[in-house]
């Protein structure tokens, strides 16, 4: 074991650092904050939270040799899955290390026995700073074990938002010519077609046509693999996969529901495996479930929970019922960047409002005990009998919930207009996604 880390702190000195191109987040504040946190990096596979590492990597190495600044990548298949290699590894790294180690970066660390007890140690004797990445909820700051509280720091990284897709594809976008100028419109709205389509992997993002779909059916059949099934130890693969069709198919779930329909389909699963099943889905950052709003906790567990998943790229390419359905992505699109704005202000709650005649709301953003805002998603508002459902939903609950903060997410419809005594405004999908705060 000691041979092995011994290898990789050799590789490590001589490894070259790949191109990465500049995120809207990064760490380098994080790397001189007193007093030092560890900080953990979440998020679902692939979205870029090693190259998030890099960028700092990089920067650190500018003044630093690479013997104060150490790398691990726990998804080496040469690395055991014991706590053994932990305990051995900081001894080993002073042992063959001259200079005193200041940064260590532990990538996808979370498989590894008791990981967070051995951080837990070592950062209260070291005087290291350490970062932490891993693909599972289970290190996020809802889930984090205990023997960490209030020594980490949480950094959820989500997949590109539609600012940053922009910059990655080098389109630069006027956006005070957007409605004046034909051709800047026409350059942004196929921006913003191909991002509803491919999403925002940045893998994807930089891949040609041709190979999208490839690689998201790759990311797919990973993190249903390796982040689901070799995880939590699944036996019945076929129900799992069973149950992720239903919910790609699907704009909400009951248990009795998934039950139902997974017994039409002859999967006998009981409804606890299937609680089991969907927190394992949730874990990995693939899918989010969102409760409706209610003052009771009761109706929050008994109500239908709405689903969406991390990129709209798994809905397009896999969903048979939602392929190139507008109003379905754009939905989606949003529920993801209000989590993307809810991870840099930790007081947002989202919900879904519903009433008795079961008109929706499709997000209610609450701060404290205030609703700040109820947000409806319409692609298609030029027809008049959709614009008045999803208007009159908005209005009822409105008044229910004791908000005038009123918006409705369009395709292109852009206006402020007094609706019984309310103020709604209309906004594109495009401008939305490209302000700054909610």
């Amino acid at each position: 074991m000691i041979e092995i880390i011994r290898t990789i702190l050799s590789e490590w000195k001589g490894r070259e650092l790949p191109e990465v191109i500049a995120r809207s987040v990064d760490l380098v504040d994080y790397s001189t904050m007193e007093p030092g946190k560890i900080i953990v990096v979440t998020g679902f596979r692939r979205t870029g939270k090693t190259y998030l590492a890099y960028i700092l990597i990089k920067s650190l190495l500018k003044e630093k040799s690479r013997e104060k600044v150490v790398y691990v990548n726990f998804e080496d298949e040469r690395i055991p899955l014991e706590s053994a290699f932990l305990t051995k590894l900081l001894p080993t790294i002073k042992n063959t290390h001259t200079e005193q180690l200041e940064f260590l970066f532990l990538d996808e660390i979370q498989n590894i026995p008791n990981w967070s007890r051995w951080l837990r140690r070592v950062y209260d004797t070291e005087k290291t700073r350490f970062f932490v990445t891993g693909s599972s909820s289970k290190m996020s700051s809802r889930e984090i074990p205990t023997e960490l509280r209030g020594r980490f720091l949480e950094v959820t990284i989500f997949p590109l938002s539609f600012k940053e897709f922009l910059r990655f594809k080098a389109i630069a976008i006027n956006e005070a010519e957007v409605e004046y100028v034909e051709d800047e419109k026409a350059k942004l709205m196929r921006a913003l077609g191909e991002y509803l389509e491919f999403g925002g992997m940045p893998e994807v993002v930089l891949a040609s046509r041709g190979k999208k779909a490839d690689i998201i059916h790759s990311y797919y059949n990973t993190v249903v693999r390796r982040d689901i099934i070799e995880r939590f130890k699944i036996r019945n693969e076929e129900s799992l996969k069973a149950l992720l069709r239903l919910l790609l198919n699907s704009t909400s779930y009951t248990i009795s529901k998934l039950y139902n329909n997974l017994k039409s389909l002859n999967f006998e699963v009981g409804k606890g495996t299937i609680q089991s099943y969907l927190s394992y889905i949730e874990d990995s950052y693939f899918i989010y479930s969102l409760p409706i709003f209610s003052f009771k906790i009761k109706n929050q567990l008994q109500y239908a929970r709405k689903v969406y998943f991390i990129d709209t790229s798994f809905l397009n390419l896999l969903s048979t019922r939602f392929t190139k359905n507008s109003g379905r992505l754009y939905e989606n699109l949003v529920f993801v960047e209000l989590k993307r704005r809810q991870a840099n202000d930790p007081n947002l709650e989202l919900y879904y409002w519903q009433s008795q005649r079961k008109e929706e709301v499709d997000f209610v953003l609450k701060h404290g005990l205030k609703v700040k805002q109820l947000i409806q998603v319409c692609c298609d508002i030029n027809d008049y009998d959709t614009k008045k459902r999803e208007t009159k939903a908005l209005l009822k609950a409105s008044k229910e919930l004791k908000c005038d903060n009123l918006f409705v997410i369009t395709e292109d419809y852009e206006a402020v207009e007094e609706l019984n005594g309310k103020r709604v405004v209309y906004i594109p999908l495009w401008r939305w996604i490209l302000q700054k705060s909610i």
